[in-house]
């Protein structure tokens, strides 16, 4: 008799997440525990694992599914720490919309990802590509365990991650574009974490998604509890590494069927920095720390309807949204499922070896559940 699979405990493919271990975070989440409870909203993976050097692949995130690329959502963006690449976000700041999919990889693939998305727009939605493409990529060094500089993600990775993505609960840890990620200097990768807010009788979720790659090891803090002392050890990024301790990047995606105005999806986005610091990080000056947040409410508000010919041609739009007044349990998920996903990104790994035999242990668990029992006790 097999045990029925709870997404809470465990990804897809078996692995444990954060709760498994004995973690406890405050909220609710949504079915999956996940970015893809926004109803919606498709993940897809592309994951490039060969020989003894090339750790990496490609992350794509459709916040109204691939069937649905030509309606903009409500955007908005910030910047923790600019050492670090996202593209489109020029004209997220200038028009407060994002149209099209997100695809998240590794730094030197950040223009080929760029150009993925733009060949999948012109195979797949042909009737969208007669004008310009601003799509959003972004990227975390994976330099430590990759051949960066091997050019080994191409276009048609980025396609295939584009159509492999669905609704269906994500996998975490070292896949996609989060397979050769490091985080606090154990391996790192992808997590994601949902919550859900209710407001005005109607229930909506916040999503979280990141590809984390950042961290001193001596900062890891979990469920509020000190962990750098005691899991200092074991730590090969320590000398093999040459950029400073903590060098690295986090890329997070917010994302919400709640309606929002994109300065609203701004004030979202400047919460990744408050659930992040709950897991330690100060935020290092080598470290490209770039968030998104969208809204995928107000379908059909932003559509750019074409040039007003006549005066009978023109017409007001309208957006419905949560006053700022009433932001706050927004602000609240967006930290709590900022906090779990960095979690939820260590606990489901493994150790991973790589270019020049590098190596990255996963995070002990065995370790974090008695130092979390003699924490709590």
């Amino acid at each position: 008799m097999t045990t029925p699979h709870d997404p809470h405990l465990a990804t897809p493919t078996g692995k444990p997440r954060a709760r498994a271990v004995g973690l406890k975070y405050r909220g609710t989440p949504g079915v999956h525990n996940a970015i893809t409870d926004v109803p919606g909203l498709e993940v897809g993976y592309l994951t490039l694992i060969e020989e003894e050097s090339v750790r990496t692949g490609v992350t794509a995130i459709h916040p109204r599914g691939k069937d649905n690329p030509g309606d903009p959502v409500a955007a908005g963006y910030h910047s923790q720490n600019g050492n670090g690449e996202m593209t489109g976000v020029s004209w997220i700041e200038e028009s407060g919309t994002c149209q099209g999919p997100i695809a998240i990889t590794n730094t030197h693939a950040v223009g080929i990802a760029h150009a993925g998305i733009i060949a999948w727009m012109n195979s797949d939605h042909a009737d969208l590509t007669d004008v310009w493409l601003l799509p959003v990529a972004a990227e975390t060094w994976d330099g430590y365990l990759n051949d960066v500089n091997g050019h080994h993600v191409n276009e048609e990775h980025v396609i295939q991650a584009l159509r492999n993505a669905s609704t269906g609960q994500p996998d975490e840890g070292s896949t996609g574009g989060g397979t050769g990620m490091n985080c606090y200097q154990f391996k790192g990768g992808n997590g994601t974490a949902s919550r859900l807010v209710s407001y005005a009788g109607t229930t909506y979720t916040v999503g979280v998604f990141l590809q984390a790659n950042f961290g001193r090891r001596d900062e890891l803090t979990l469920n509020g509890v000190y962990l750098g002392e005691e899991l200092m050890d074991d730590n090969p990024m320590r000398d093999a590494f040459t950029a400073p301790q903590g060098a690295g990047s986090v890329i997070a995606v917010v994302a919400t069927d709640g309606p929002f105005l994109p300065h609203q999806c701004k004030a979202l986005a400047r919460r990744v920095t408050a659930g992040l610091a709950r897991t330690g990080t100060s935020g290092s000056h080598f470290s490209g720390d770039l968030f998104l947040a969208l809204s995928t409410a107000n379908p059909g508000g932003f559509t750019v309807g074409g040039p007003v010919r006549t005066s009978d041609d023109a017409r007001y739009d309208r957006l419905t949204f949560i006053p700022w007044g009433k932001i706050d349990p927004f602000y609240t998920a967006v930290v709590q499922a900022t906090e779990e996903a960095v979690a939820n990104a260590l606990i489901a790994n493994e150790d991973m070896t790589g270019r020049d035999g590098h190596r990255s242990p996963a995070l002990p668990r065995h370790r974090l559940t008695e130092i979390l029992a003699r924490a709590h006790r």
